[in-house]
């Protein structure tokens, strides 16, 4: 009886430890299985460009594939693309090319060997806003002058011609190409110019006249004698 008793209690211990290391492996297993919770997606901009990444923090590293779908109406409208990722702890994303509208709804559908074919709940819709340019400063307008700026401003003048000095009138001194007048120096120039010219020929012809008078005179007279 004692022995029976022993050997029941080791066959419990035994059960008993068989049955935790059970549990403990099952939840191991769980816990190192790919799960669609470890997926992610959203929406955002490269610049001008939209693009939908999605995320694999699948610890396991299970190979993967992601297709991204555009729905319209509760159906699917195209396919966007689909691509294969390995999975990690820190994640890994994969980023797919799509100009999306605003407020549009895709669905990204996730397949991982036997452990995940399931969709990514909820469907993402992208943002309200569509993705623009970064660079959006424009080049300042160039100022046009209104009219009364141009009335306003005042004219350049012209340019006053510089009066040319005048020539040298001087005479050129003797000896250096101008002949000299015959019979002397420049008296007999400046007497031919003189003023008093005028007044010694009134004296001449009020002399003559003179003359003429008394010659005049003296010829009555002595024709008045003869008679």
């Amino acid at each position: 009886m004692s022995i029976s008793r022993r050997t029941a209690r080791s066959v419990r211990i035994l059960g008993v430890a068989s049955a935790s290391a059970a549990l403990t492996l099952g939840l191991a297993g769980n816990a190192l299985a790919c799960d669609i919770s470890e997926f992610s997606a959203v929406a955002k901009c490269d610049g001008a460009k939209g693009v939908i990444s999605v995320t694999d923090k699948d610890p396991t590293g299970v190979p993967a594939t992601v297709t991204v779908y555009l729905e319209s109406n509760g159906a699917d409208e195209r396919i966007v693309g689909s691509q294969k990722v390995k999975g990690s702890r820190e994640g890994v994303t994969i980023d797919f090319e799509e100009n999306w509208k605003p407020e549009a709804t895709y669905r990204i559908h996730v397949k991982a060997g036997n452990q995940v074919d399931e969709d990514i709940k909820p469907n993402l819709v992208t943002p309200s806003e569509a993705c623009k340019s970064s660079d959006t400063s424009t080049p300042p307008a160039t100022p046009t002058p209104s009219p009364s700026d141009e009335a306003s401003s005042p004219a350049t003048p012209a340019d006053t011609p510089t009066p040319s000095e005048p020539e040298s009138t001087s005479p050129a001194p003797a000896g250096e190409g101008t002949p000299s007048p015959a019979g002397g120096g420049s008296n007999l120039a400046e007497t031919g110019s003189s003023s008093n010219t005028g007044a010694i020929a009134g004296i001449a012809v009020a002399l003559v006249a003179a003359g003429g008078a008394v010659m005049f005179a003296l010829r009555r007279r002595g024709a008045s004698n003869a008679r």
